[in-house]
């Protein structure tokens, strides 16, 4: 049987998604840990090498561990002793050590900054020996790191060794060539794969969304993250939002805040939504209006998708793809992250116009069945990785 590598973050729901489509389809597949980090409980049928002494209680059964994993691979303790550097180092010497252990027939490691990286260390290690290599950029892996300095290099030795690489925005497409990519281009598809819409559209309230009474915010403040903003131009379209909750997930502690003074300044009621589950997250989605992204980098939103296909407005920040997903002004808004006037104005003409938010979700919901089939998706990925592993027996 054919084997497949990954490389990636093992907590993340992006990789158990990923992975899951090729699952029980002829391949044995091995997840090596580009981070320590518990694994993602939706992870099925996969070998696991590189996460820890223990196997954490609510993985699937179908999950296996190598015995001695993390007494070679990752020596924890160990790794406390040493610098970032050496640690860095040990990790690729690991990879290396379980490439010649497995023998893969194709390596793909999911983002760059630390799967890739580490798979880069150890392809210099292995020099020849190294098996089909496919790249995937994540999220900001080119679009914001590629312009830092400190990580120019790394990202271009990638794009130059690997021999494949694939992502989810056309945009990074042209950006990995403009940096050197030698390898071929893999379809652009989303990083999390595709979606079982008539699973999830049974979350959808029914009855028209210009009837909805929520506005659903991203509360991710950090380095990309800019919902901070979105409380500006909150106060700048107050008169239209008196009739409204506004419910914010994912947020820290700078958002709580802010939403606090925001209900007390103005009387609009807020409401904090502290943990969620996916689906409980899908049925706000069905509830909601508008859903607000702002960041000043991503790849295309997971967020963005679903409140597409619960029928909820997009606005949707101009620096995460969603050109390529909605039409300005018609099927959604593409805003600047931080410009709250822009903002305000396209949270009021959303509140306002009710036949643009209806005709919108009638629109989104037909990109969705179009794009995000999730059966769609899954036989290009089939077809994808059978096409790479042919063309190595060539």
């Amino acid at each position: 049987m054919p084997r497949i590598l990954f490389v990636a973050q093992p907590q993340s729901i992006h990789t158990a998604r990923w992975i899951s489509q090729i699952v029980n389809q002829g391949w044995e597949l091995f997840l090596f840990s580009s981070l320590r980090d518990k694994p993602h409980p939706e992870l099925r049928e996969i070998t696991i090498l590189g996460t820890g002494l223990f196997r954490p209680t609510n993985l699937d059964k179908s999950v296996r561990f190598i015995r001695g994993t993390s007494a070679y691979f990752y020596r924890d303790e160990l790794e406390k002793l040493i610098s970032r550097e050496n640690s860095s180092k040990y990790k690729e010497m690991a990879l290396a050590h379980a490439i010649q252990l497995i023998k893969p027939d194709i390596v793909h490691s999911l983002e760059f900054q630390h799967a890739g990286y580490l798979t880069l260390g150890a392809k210099k290690k292995l020099d020849n020996k190294f098996p089909t290599w496919i790249s995937t950029n994540w999220g900001s892996d080119i679009y914001l790191f590629g312009r830092l300095p400190e990580h120019q290099r790394p990202i271009r030795q990638i794009l130059q060794n690997c021999d494949y690489y694939s992502c989810e925005c056309k945009r990074d497409v042209q950006l990995a060539r403009d940096m050197g990519l030698h390898g071929k281009v893999l379809p652009v598809l989303p990083n999390t794969g595709g979606i079982h819409i008539e699973d999830i559209k049974k979350f959808r309230q029914v009855v028209p969304v210009s009837a909805r009474k929520t506005i659903i915010l991203k509360g991710y403040q950090n380095w990309a993250g800019r919902a901070l903003v979105a409380f500006q131009a909150f106060r700048l379209c107050q008169d239209v939002l008196q009739d409204y909750t506004i419910t914010i997930y994912s947020a820290g502690e700078e958002i709580k805040i802010a939403a606090k003074l925001f209900m007390l300044e103005t009387g609009i009621s807020v409401n904090i939504i502290e943990e969620v589950s996916h689906e409980e997250l899908l049925e706000l989605f069905g509830r909601a209006r508008i859903y607000i992204g702002l960041s000043i980098s991503d790849g295309i939103s997971t967020s963005l998708l679903e409140a597409m296909i619960m029928g909820t407005f997009p606005i949707q920040s101009c620096t995460a793809c969603a050109d390529e997903w909605i039409e300005d002004g018609k099927s959604g808004f593409i805003v600047h992250p931080e410009k709250p006037s822009a903002i305000a104005d396209a949270i009021r003409r959303a509140l306002i116009d009710d036949n643009l938010v209806n005709r919108a979700a009638e629109i989104n919901a037909q990109t969705a069945i179009e794009r995000l089939d999730y059966a769609n998706i899954q036989a290009q990925v089939i077809k994808m990785y059978k096409d790479i592993y042919d063309s190595r027996k060539e």
